[in-house]
């Protein structure tokens, strides 16, 4: 009697994070927050848009914040609005991003077995 062979695939998961000082400080949400601030001049509206609480938002704005060496986002009565170094992190997150997605792709391949 043949052998059947099934395709096991296994795949390589993981969330990619930028780190510092050994904390996480920017990922995927974040990026995402920076960028409805950007969108919508406010905090509260980003939040809302992302349907998390202000709370949450305001919360990781100030981690952020306190973290890097100059404000990533300014607030005022006239709105929030991302600075040039909030802008460029936003970037370089992007581009190291795409680089991960394409390393856990051929990861991934790489992993294709044979079963018995």
């Amino acid at each position: 009697m043949a052998k059947i062979v099934k395709k096991a695939h296994l795949k390589a998961d993981g969330r990619f994070w930028l780190t510092l000082d050994g904390k996480n400080f920017l990922g995927r949400g974040r990026v995402e927050l920076l960028q409805r601030i950007r969108e919508t001049g406010s905090i509260s509206k980003a939040a809302k848009a992302m349907k998390m609480s202000y709370k949450a938002a305001w919360d990781a704005v100030d981690a952020m914040n306190a973290a890097w060496l100059t404000p990533l986002v300014h607030s005022g009565p006239a709105g929030s609005h991302l600075t040039e170094d909030a802008e460029r992190l936003i970037t370089a997150y992007q581009q190291a991003e795409t680089q991960h997605a394409v390393f856990m792709a051929n990861l991934a391949k790489s992993l294709t077995l044979n079963a018995a």
